[in-house]
């Protein structure tokens, strides 16, 4: 019997993600990620003697957002700890963060299982909290380097109860919680610059029973994909372990990308090793219900609620809809398309199609682009009254809008191209007489009954117009001519 089909894989998932504030969580110093290694520090996130917190509000605003974004319980009197514990990157030689009293517990995010039925993964809590500094081990061979920049950045911890079953609901959940802090402007969910980081908790099971077995937990997960191989590369080395009579125990791990293994870093503290004790120097926060009431007004329609709506007001399908809000400024643009255009799924093609394919072969941002959501609605506006193309508008206005600024009509520039299509009836079946003159054999072929001919005469005929000939109305006329 298969490992996997014997025993069962439970996971859950703690994300930590960087909150997109002006300030750290505790002092006024800035945070912008790439910057010269300990430019942003003060003797307060140093810890110097003498120092004194003083929370961002900023970053309590933003974890409140996530917590109803998640259906979360928010709390309204919460507090900050003290987790003690050595490291070079944590100059305090403590972090602030909360332990008894999250700001949010409980509520789910909603993930699609193996079928393609909603699968609720429900959350344990959200807390607030700093970041530490970075350690880094690959600039010189002979020692560890420390960047202090990122030490205070204010973090959420999402963390969720063991609900995962597959590597692919980890990506899945991780694609959400990505999208989710997204769209409410919490965090730029960057995984591969820290950003947003993930802890896998793995253990397994026999299929069948409902024990929690010892888990481990890996660190530090720089990618989705990444997450998705640790945990299978870690779940099947816990399955091999117990049947040749091995003990999982409580470690924490790393995943090396390379060989595909997670790797032994150290064995998993406990809650009391890190002597958790209240935050002695901030005094506990309130919330007032009509402060929660006031940030759940002020946020912007969330993916999920936006797709339904583009599916039951526009008539997009699920596909559709789904690609066009999986990221923010994609929906954005859409809904800005629509100012413009109530073609709604020539608009969905637009974007889907053309665009995305271009932005994606490129590697570019969508706000990189020349092209404004009215000159699209433009373009879709021509194909629909036949006087271009798709393929002309697609294959040659399109790349020009891409990379000029146009302040004439799109139709302008189009006539400037001249790639207005001509209907007229004249001129259209001259070509066609030129084309069927090419080819008598083909002709006979035709009348002796093998339709399939007609697609070479049409081709040669748009290609004699240069795409200027009005597909329908050639099509009509070729025919009438080949029957007559």
């Amino acid at each position: 019997m298969e490992l996997f089909e014997k025993y069962e894989i439970v996971v859950g998932l703690e994300v930590h993600a960087q909150l997109m504030t002006k300030t750290k969580a505790f002092s006024a110093d800035p945070y912008t990620y790439g910057t010269a290694p300990n430019t942003q520090v003060s003797p307060q996130n140093l810890g110097h003697p003498g120092t004194l917190p003083k929370p961002n509000l900023k970053g309590l605003e933003l974890a409140i957002k996530m917590g109803i974004a998640c259906h979360c319980q928010i709390h309204e009197r919460t507090h900050f700890s003290r987790k003690n514990y050595f490291y070079a990157d944590l100059p305090k030689g403590y972090q602030v963060t909360q332990f008894t009293t999250p700001i949010c517990t409980g509520g789910y995010i909603a993930i699609k299982d193996h079928e393609g039925r909603e699968k609720r993964i429900t959350l344990d809590k959200i807390i607030m909290e700093e970041d530490s500094g970075k350690s880094i081990h690959d600039l010189d061979p002979f020692a560890s380097l420390i960047d202090l920049n990122r030490a205070g950045v204010p973090l959420i911890e999402i963390v969720s109860n063991p609900d995962i079953r597959l590597p692919e609901e980890a990506g899945q959940y991780l694609t959400e919680v990505r999208q989710i802090v997204r769209y409410l402007d919490i965090c730029d969910g960057n995984l591969e610059e820290g950003s947003m980081r993930c802890d896998a908790n793995v253990s397994v099971r026999l299929r069948g029973t409902t024990v929690l077995n010892t888990r481990c937990e890996i660190k530090n997960l720089n990618s989705i994909r990444n997450v998705q191989r640790a945990i299978a590369a870690e779940a099947k080395r816990q399955m091999e372990l117990i049947e040749n009579g091995g003990k999982v125990t409580n470690d924490t791990r790393g995943f090396d990308a390379v060989k595909g293994e997670t790797f032994p870093m150290r064995s998993k503290e406990l809650a009391n090793d890190y002597r958790y004790f209240p935050e002695p120097d901030i005094p506990p926060i309130v919330v007032t219900i009509s402060e929660v009431d006031d940030i759940r007004a002020a946020m912007p329609e969330l993916p999920k609620a936006l797709m339904a709506r583009f599916i039951s007001d526009y008539g997009l399908s699920e596909y559709d809809a789904a690609v066009i809000t999986s990221e923010k400024d994609y929906a954005i643009y859409y809904q800005a398309i629509l100012g413009h255009t109530s073609n709604y799924k020539a608009a969905a093609n637009w974007l889907n199609g053309p665009l995305r394919s271009y932005l994606n072969e490129n590697a570019l941002e969508l706000d990189t682009l020349k092209i404004t959501p009215g000159q699209i609605a433009e373009l879709i506006r021509l194909v629909e009254d036949n006087k271009i193309s798709f393929s002309a508008a697609s294959q040659k206005v399109f790349p020009e809008l891409l990379h000029k600024e146009h302040s004439q009509a799109v139709e302008t520039l189009v006539g400037e191209m001249n790639l207005l299509q001509v209907d007229d009836d004249g001129f259209i079946k001259d070509l066609i007489h030129e084309v069927l003159a090419q080819y008598p054999d083909k002709v006979a072929e035709y009348k002796a009954g093998k339709k399939g001919v007609l697609g070479l005469f049409m081709g040669d005929v748009m290609k004699k117009s240069k795409g200027k000939a009005d597909p329908k109305k050639t099509s009509m006329l070729l025919t009438a001519l080949l029957e007559s």
